[in-house]
């Protein structure tokens, strides 16, 4: 066995199995040459020879593509070392590939260099974390919303370029479940991931759509529409069996047999060869069509035991660091599936608004779902960006009798039109512009079906591409790239400084400097926090006075007042069972919680955007966290001795800022929602209270007992306050710490390590050097590999 195939068995983790090869004397001309038959016997068991086949079969792909080249690292003698890199010779490949290999070759670099290091001593612990450490998937979540018929899902086909994997076209069809569109890493097969919701869940909502229809059987108006909501639900999985049975009936195993894995709370994967088959098989998970077509009656449906199905495709270049989910618009009314939508939607970095173009000012279904969400998305959450999309853009009335030529003069002018006006529309929503300004918001009018069969448009008009090169943008492979061959090269030139001994003389004086520049850099990293922490006490001070003086004709207004009582009147137990909050099938949500709540979330809404910004360019706490340095590139200048150490430390201080900005970033939803939170959890009492009546008298036993409770708790304002600022302080200390805890442990390592048994590292270091100079140094066509 070569070093190559050394090599290649410990990348892919199947080192287990080297002694076999060693025996068999596989080289890298044989490696290529194995059968399935030979490979049976190497690798007798059956998961790790199917990880085998695929990266032999990826690696015999790159092989056999003339251009593209094998990368190859031999090791010339028993030392290991990687061989220097050839002559290099430019190539004809495009940038975003040529990255993909750099990005393969300091892997296997990286990989190669951790086999080697032992864990006897602290430094070299420490190297083989960080080099662990530098693996990341970053991915990017666009959350895709729009009514049923809007035209989503061919605009997620047409987008990533996939004609038939989304099931469109049908009008009364919609898609019943969230679905996560993503890549596929591991495989060349489409793949469905579904999971389900839990028997327990299940039940539960049995439960509870029982007791509203046996309570609500004589109601109108939205009781109508939610009723017919349970039907349809029931009936697509239990057909007309469900009428008359008790929920306990309902759980019968009899019923489930088709999807074992429901019962067993496991998830389904189904995987196909195509983008039409995996669809076909998808669509009784996803879709509420179980009454559509000729051949579905009696067929069973189970999008209603569906939490959430995550589809992979093979080689997709638009999703490989992005995820795009199809989301409904107002979450859902079972928990699991609400809680799932609230933490994507929290989540989103761009968010679609997806409406057909000739309804797209006037509709209120698109504004309202965007109004909706403007909390999660914005404070409660990190969009950036907001994208405006009116499909159907290619359609025109009275357009029979028009040339090719004024059929696309009134096309485009058309559409500019419909932009303004949405821009106008959007400057109207009070509510989505507390959260977001004009630059965030951008309108797209596209047209799926003319980016595919170019009629009248060429696809940039139809501005599919331009939603394509936004994804392409989004996936950051340029970035993923250089952070991780930067990584590299920083451990690379800590092992090698490491090696050399050479700033002996001189670590005390380099340390002394690096930790009072680091004590400098805390203190204004505290201030700055302190500043921000005083800032939103003061506005939270005001919105606790002000909550106090607005909760009592707040909960008048909720209880008593609209058209035949309100909301409370026709619906009492669907808003305290669900908490508070109830979900219609169409229109907002009706949320007590929220209306409680609102002063405090007014208070702080402009102060807590300037504090934690969604946009990546500014950084939270004034950008503070941002511009924390040590200066180090003028202490390489002046200790040249230490300048594989520094730049190491050089690394370390961009990732750790990096870290704890996506950190903060995710935390500061958690501090965000905790006003909501205790409002909720301190009301749940009174709600459970009102549940209990029945009978005469139920709708003013439930009014009086929701209003004796609030009475009782409106110190709930105070402890609302309390509670977010307690967390604030928490993640402000958390911050603190592990930035002076990580700069002070990465500075120790770096110049206070005992003597230490490290490789060599010279040759991986030049080679790694002289990738990350090219990458950052080159233009983007202008990137040179060994070939």
């Amino acid at each position: 066995m070569d070093d190559f195939v050394r090599n290649k068995l410990t990348e892919w983790d199947l080192q287990k199995w080297m002694d076999k090869f060693e025996d068999e004397e596989i080289t890298q001309e044989s490696l290529y040459e194995l059968n399935d038959e030979l490979i049976d016997k190497l690798i007798p068991k059956v998961g790790p020879r199917l990880t085998f086949k695929q990266k032999l079969k990826q690696l015999k792909v790159l092989a056999s593509t003339s251009d593209k080249g094998k990368r190859r690292f031999e090791h010339p003698d028993e030392s290991s070392k990687l061989q220097p890199p050839a002559k290099r010779q430019r190539s004809s490949q495009p940038r975003p590939y040529l990255e993909a290999i750099v990005l393969s070759d300091v892997k296997n670099i990286m990989k190669f260099v951790h086999a080697r290091l032992h864990e006897k001593d602290k430094l070299s612990a420490f190297l083989k974390k960080k080099i662990r450490d530098l693996e990341t998937d970053k991915r990017e979540l666009v959350g895709v919303f729009g009514k049923t018929g809007a035209g989503k899902s061919s605009l997620i086909n047409a987008i990533i370029e996939e004609k038939n994997l989304l099931p469109s076209g049908s009008v009364s069809a919609c898609t019943s479940v969230m679905i996560k569109v993503e890549a596929n890493m591991q495989g060349s097969n489409y793949e469905a991931d579904i999971e389900f919701i839990t028997p327990e869940e299940w039940k539960d909502e049995l439960w509870s759509s029982h007791q509203f229809i046996g309570d609500n059987e004589d109601c109108e108006m939205d009781v109508d529409n939610d009723y017919h909501d349970i039907s349809e639900k029931f009936s697509a999985l239990y057909g007309e069996e469900w009428k008359g049975k008790s929920f306990e009936d309902l759980m019968d195993g009899k019923y489930f047999r088709e999807i074992p894995e429901f019962p067993q709370s496991r998830r389904k994967i189904l995987s196909c060869e195509s983008a039409e088959e995996l669809s076909a098989e998808c669509v009784k998970y996803t879709r509420s069509d179980s009454k559509q077509g000729e051949g579905n009656e009696g067929k069973k449906w189970f999008w209603p035991l569906v939490k959430c199905v995550t589809v992979r495709l093979p080689n997709n270049p638009f999703l490989q660091h992005v995820t795009l989910v199809d989301l409904p618009g107002n979450g859902d009314r079972n928990k699991c599936r609400d809680q799932m939508w609230k933490g994507i939607v929290g989540d989103c970095s761009t968010v679609w608004i997806v409406t057909e173009i000739n309804r797209a000012t006037s509709e209120k279904e698109a504004w309202e779902i965007l109004d909706s969400v403007s909390s999660l998305i914005g404070n409660g959450g990190e969009c950036q960006q907001i994208h405006f999309i009116c499909t159907k853009s290619d359609l025109l009335d009275d357009s029979d009798d028009l040339s090719s030529a004024d059929f696309h003069d009134l096309l485009t002018e058309r559409n500019v039109q419909a932009k303004d006006a949405i821009k106008i529309e959007f400057n109207k929503q009070s509510k989505i512009k507390k959260h977001f300004t004009d630059d965030t918001f951008k309108v797209f009018t596209v047209s799926s079906k003319e980016f595919l069969k170019e009629n009248y448009l060429s696809p940039e008009d139809t501005e599919i591409t331009k939603l394509q090169r936004f994804l392409q943008d989004l996936n950051d492979c340029h970035s993923e790239t250089v952070n991780y061959v930067k990584g590299a090269h920083g451990i690379l030139s800590l092992i090698q400084g490491a090696n050399s001994r050479g700033v002996n003389s001189k670590k005390g004086e380099v340390c002394e400097e690096l930790e009072i520049n680091m004590s400098l850099q805390l203190d204004n990293v505290r201030k700055e926090m302190e500043d921000a922490y005083t800032a939103l006490k003061k506005c939270l001070d005001d919105g606790v006075e002000k909550s106090k003086r607005s909760y009592g004709e707040k909960l008048k207004n909720f209880l008593y007042d609209g058209k035949n009582g309100g909301a409370f009147y026709n619906l009492p137990k669907c808003v305290v069972e669900n908490g508070g909050i109830y979900k219609p099938k169409k229109g907002k949500p009706i949320n007590l919680n929220m209306k409680l709540a609102s002063c405090l979330i007014d208070s702080i809404g402009a102060e807590f955007r300037k504090t934690f910004p969604n946009e990546v360019t500014c950084g939270a706490f004034n950008g503070v966290i941002k511009t924390f340095s040590l200066d180090i590139d003028s202490l390489i200048e002046k200790y040249q001795n230490a300048e594989l150490q520094l730049r190491f430390l050089k690394t370390e201080e961009e990732n750790i800022k990096a870290r704890l900005s996506r950190i903060i970033q995710k935390q500061k939803k958690n501090v965000y929602s905790s006003l909501t939170e205790t409002i909720e959890n301190i009301m749940e009492e009174g709600y459970k209270k009102a549940l209990a009546f029945t009978g005469e008298g139920t709708l003013y036993n439930m009014r009086e007992t929701i209003e004796n409770h609030m009475h009782s708790k409106k110190d709930m304002f105070e402890q609302a306050k309390n509670t977010m600022l307690e967390k604030l302080h928490d993640l402000m200390v958390y911050v603190l710490e592990t930035l002076e805890k990580t700069m002070k442990e990465s500075i120790g390592l770096s110049f206070k390590a005992g003597e230490c048994l490290l490789p060599d590292v010279s040759t991986e270091l030049e080679m790694v050097k002289k990738y990350y100079d090219q990458l950052v140094g080159t233009p983007d066509d202008e990137i040179s590999l060994t070939l």
